[in-house]
């Protein structure tokens, strides 16, 4: 403490940097690209469905992990999905098949959309891209390491926040605690979530395709 009195004495101050995605001149300027091509769409067509695997951890002292899916729009979440294995364009499928397909019906019913994911191995692989051709479902073009343009990044980081003081001693209840937990997002979070795109490709033109606050 005296240090750091002492330090502040002498006008030092510490600061933590922010974890950001390294991005390439070549994929900073794909951001830039996408970004100005995306700078005029409408709200509406703002909102596509959103989805990411993530593996949530609880903090206790042996903690659980799990690996789950999810999917959201601006009317709300889907239903999750939790991964038993390591995701490959196989899984992938299949998760879309069982938990995708009925998160659009839930989400849009007949209305149509977009499908958002990122550039993970398993959703770009050609047999993806064919199920989705198969489907009739258009994918959203992405840019690489671009988790500051995905709003569901934001949605998992609200999860993991309603989480922080959840002690659960096994897989399984940890499993219950985040159902319980995505329950709670209401369709006004995720609006919200869509509807800050305009300011996320803004911001991303502002900073010629670097990363950005989000």
């Amino acid at each position: 403490t005296t240090t750091d009195r002492r330090m502040q004495d002498m006008g030092f101050s510490c600061r933590i940097p922010c974890v950001k995605p390294l991005l390439s001149n070549r994929q900073r300027q794909k951001r830039l690209a996408w970004a100005k091509d995306k700078k005029d769409w409408t709200a509406a067509e703002k909102r596509g469905e959103a989805q990411n695997p993530r593996c949530l951890r609880s903090s206790g002292k042996f903690p659980q992990s799990v690996m789950v899916w999810g999917a959201m729009s601006s009317a709300g979440v889907g239903p999750l999905c939790f991964l038993r294995s390591k995701v490959n364009a196989a899984v992938y499928q299949d998760v879309l098949e069982h938990f995708m397909l009925p998160a659009a019906d839930q989400l849009y019913g007949d209305a149509d959309f977009i499908f958002q994911q990122d550039l993970a191995p398993a959703h770009s692989a050609k047999a993806t891209s064919t199920w989705f051709k198969d489907h009739d479902i258009p994918v959203l073009n992405w840019p690489a390491n671009s988790p500051d343009l995905n709003p569901i990044e934001n949605l998992w980081g609200i999860v993991k926040r309603k989480m922080r003081y959840a002690r659960p001693n096994n897989a399984e209840e940890l499993k219950a605690t985040i159902r319980a937990t995505w329950a709670l997002i209401t369709p006004e979070q995720c609006h919200r979530l869509i509807d800050s795109m305009p300011h996320r490709i803004a911001a991303v033109i502002q900073a010629k395709g670097a990363p950005t606050e989000y």
